[in-house]
């Protein structure tokens, strides 16, 4: 696949794609006119890491994490660092869900019977 198809099927940009082949979590071949091609796996790779940096992972842990996560098997070393990932991802689902109850805490005190969970006003 070329580099604009991945782009476009992956919902990223061709920028993010290049950045991604530099921090070592994609790879691609080059044709002989020089343009970057991607095996068809690349677009759930792409997925994949886009969730992983959305977690707030770094680049170092997804490139370390990637291989066993696409295998389904790991290391302990891997186990340990998938286990401490989960654990910090859970502290962020925590934090999340404070900030979410603040948050329906106020909108009721200024709307009380607002639903919060409804389509957002326009």
């Amino acid at each position: 696949m070329r580099i604009g198809d991945v782009a476009a099927e992956a919902g990223v940009s061709t920028r993010v794609l290049r950045y991604y082949e530099q921090q070592q979590l994609l790879t691609s071949t080059r044709t002989a006119a020089g343009h970057r091609e991607y095996e068809r796996s690349a677009v759930e790779r792409v997925r994949l890491i886009q969730l992983f940096y959305g977690a707030g992972l770094s680049s170092r842990a997804i490139r370390e994490l990637l291989p066993s996560v696409e295998s389904g098997e790991a290391t302990l070393e891997t186990l340990q660092l998938l286990a401490t990932e989960r654990r910090r991802v859970e502290q962020q689902i925590s934090d999340l869900l404070i900030v979410r109850d603040r948050l329906d805490e106020v909108i009721a005190a200024a709307h009380p019977g607002y639903d919060c969970a409804g389509p957002p006003a326009r």
